[in-house]
């Protein structure tokens, strides 16, 4: 008991003494059954740590993150987290009132902030149907021209609660939250609030979900452990783009789970791998985490031969030992079954290459003319040609609701175009991996769903793998390959489903998003695998270091039927992208002046600011002086030279994020001021 005092003072007093500390884990374990997730784990999480977890499906990743945050009970251990510590999960399953709109789910909770926003929203709406949200001497005038009406008490009153609401909002500072709350919700492309969360879709459940997390954190101003699991799925590739950006910038402690390895690299620095039930920590970026991982194994399995060498020898000396046993006989036979575990250990290599034997394409492979596609007043294609070549690697792009998911349905005969032609080669045999998942009959065990599909897998070089081999090479050991299908964790799920396409050895394959939910050793196993692959490859993916990988020529779907063909993978059309915007920015500024909606008032007649837009024009005035001050600064700074290198790139990056503000705040300013002249 002393010593836990001793380690519960330390704990107590490590915030004064240096960084705040957050969380402390000792010897923690977690079963399933007679399945062992992990065991006598233990770490520590430090303020403004930014820590990525990495370990294979069905190890125990997420079930450790419900843990931290209190969803779910540890077998055995200690986990402490400091009380002044605030601790947000976003799961991968997220939970919603199905029955209560999308607005209801993000504010369910009280909290003065919201509150006030709530009460001020409320009251507006109110105030606006009664025509008494403007100023008093500017509204409701009288039929003399020159007194408005007499007011109702009740109008009185409901006047006087409005100005008590904006007070209100301006003591809490909830104008701010209120823009953070909206930029939030517009990069996740979440409009329309009032749906129905039981009515959206898995996509839209993931974005709201992410949303609601990180409106809960924006509330908590010190002292937030974020934890998220797999928050870039569903995202498209300019939104995880956002969200690197939005996290570095908040003042978060973050412990994520994350598959795609730019994000991670962008957002974290520390690594943890949880590997047959231990812990192992990396600082620095993913391609250090490789570097040292392949040192720590290159020296477990030095380790593990020299255990089997001394595991022959006392295995010998064990089988010559009488029954009676001495004292020193019998603590070398404990010794000898230490030993014997050591020796035992498995080191697997998740390196995979197979030179596929698969039937072969002919000539033609896959046509498209003049193919029109649209749904009602959405234009997916519009006259689209082209022609696929063998041995083709070819990445889809573009924002969400796009139509990559529909064109890739065209090309495979799913869907009919409006018009045009697709036209397919005999030889070509397609692997469809889609979204919506495995889908199976009835339940069966791993091995039975394989074996359905074929018995053995062809190699080119002769010969083949076995159902059971194949499913070894893709990270479903013997012991797993009996596990009923409903047993498997959804990431599993997702992975037998991607093996089962590949199993049955296509000529062109088209994966629709298929690093959602797999966890980084089973990418690694598919990207050496599809590295290797002959046939045609076409990817839609939002993971931009599985496409660079992978491809080497682009199609961007850019909306409105447009496609752009770019020769390049997506690192190098993001920089062209780039360079596109910087070239053009003069010429595209005025352009959100177009998007004012004046065209629903009269042009001879002027409208008035509401009581909230005069509010916001004042505000705008103080906000613009003030960046303009912070941007003299900023460039005084840059121009001294006299920072280190990281305090420069971080000065650079926030030079560019006032101007765009400046640029904002002067628009919308001239917008208001415009209206009241």
């Amino acid at each position: 008991m002393s010593a836990l005092r001793a380690t519960s003072l330390r704990l107590v007093l490590k915030p004064y003494l240096c960084g705040m500390h957050y969380v402390s884990v000792e010897g923690l374990g977690k079963s399933y059954g007679v399945k062992p997730l992990f065991g006598d784990i233990g770490f520590h999480i430090e303020e403004g740590d930014k820590i990525a977890l990495i370990a294979r499906n069905g190890s125990g990743k997420s079930t450790l993150l419900k843990i931290l945050a209190s969803k779910e009970t540890a077998d055995s251990g200690t986990v402490w987290i400091h009380k002044d510590v605030t601790v947000a999960l976003f799961e991968q399953e997220p939970v919603f009132m199905e029955d209560r709109s999308i607005l209801d789910n993000i504010f369910h909770h009280s909290h003065p902030v919201i509150n006030a926003i709530r009460e001020y929203e409320n009251l507006q709406k109110t105030a606006l149907s009664e025509n008494i949200a403007r100023f008093p001497e500017k509204s409701n005038v009288g039929p003399s021209g020159n007194e408005p009406p007499a007011r109702s008490v009740s109008e009185e009153e409901d006047i006087d609660k409005l100005t008590a609401a904006i007070v209100k909002m301006d003591e809490l500072g909830a104008w701010d939250f209120d823009a953070k709350v909206k930029q939030i919700l517009g990069k996740l492309n979440i409009h329309h609030l009032q749906q129905i969360a039981g009515t959206l879709s898995g996509g839209q459940r993931k974005r709201v979900a992410l949303a609601k997390t990180l409106i809960d954190i924006g509330f908590e101003h010190k002292h937030v452990l974020l934890i998220m699991d797999e928050p870039t799925n569903h995202l498209d590739v300019e939104m995880v783009e956002w969200l690197e950006h939005y996290l570095n910038q908040e003042r978060v402690t973050l412990l994520l789970v994350t598959h795609d390895r730019y994000f991670l690299d962008a957002v974290c620095n520390e690594i943890w791998e949880m590997d047959s039930s231990h812990l192992y920590t990396y600082k620095g970026d993913y391609q250090n985490y490789l570097e040292k991982k392949a040192a720590r194994l290159e020296n477990e399995t030095s380790s593990i031969e020299k255990a089997r060498n001394t595991y022959r020898k006392e295995l010998e000396w064990m089988r010559k030992q009488p029954k009676a046993r001495t004292t020193k006989s019998k603590s070398r036979q404990d010794n000898f079954y230490a030993v014997e575990a050591k020796a035992k250990q498995r080191i697997e290599d998740q390196q995979v290459e197979l030179q596929v034997k698969m039937n072969r394409l002919g000539g033609k492979v896959a046509e498209l003319k003049k193919v029109y596609k649209s749904f009602d007043d959405k234009v997916i294609l519009k006259g689209f040609d082209y022609t696929f070549k063998r041995g083709e690697r070819l990445g889809i792009v573009g924002r969400n609701g796009v139509g990559k998911s529909t064109f890739i349905n065209i090309l495979q005969g799913i869907e009919q175009p409006d018009s045009g032609k697709v036209n397919i080669g005999e030889t070509v045999i397609f692997g469809n991996y889609s979204q919506q998942g495995l889908v199976i009959k009835e339940d069966q065990r791993v091995i039975e769903y394989v074996k359905n599909i074929a018995e053995v897998f062809p190699l080119a070089a002769g010969g083949s793998l076995s159902a059971a081999q194949f499913l070894n090479l893709f990270l479903f050991p013997p012991e797993q390959q009996y596990t009923y299908i409903s047993k498997l964790s959804g990431g599993e799920k997702r992975r037998l489903h991607l093996l089962s396409i590949l199993f049955r050895n296509p000529n062109f394959l088209v994966l629709d998003e298929p690093t959602n939910d797999l966890d980084l050793p089973t990418l690694g196993v598919l990207e050496n695998f599809l590295s290797e692959y002959q046939g045609c490859l076409l990817i839609v993916s939002h993971d931009r270091y599985f496409m660079d990988r992978l491809v080497d020529h682009l199609l961007v779907l850019e909306g409105n039927g447009v496609v752009r063909d770019f020769p390049g993978n997506y690192t190098q059309y993001r920089i062209a992208q780039r360079e596109e915007e910087e070239t053009s920015t003069p010429a595209v500024k005025p352009a959100p002046q177009q998007t004012v909606p004046a065209a629903s008032v009269p042009a001879t007649e002027k409208r008035r600011l509401s009581y909230k837009e005069k509010r916001e024009l004042e505000g705008l005035d103080k906000e613009i002086v003030r960046l303009t001050e912070e941007k003299k600064l900023v460039t005084e700074k840059l121009n001294s030279g006299a920072a280190p290198f990281d305090e420069l790139q971080r000065l650079s990056i926030r030079i560019g994020e006032i101007e765009q503000l400046l640029d904002e705040k002067e628009l919308r300013w001239l917008e208001l001021s415009e209206a009241e002249n």
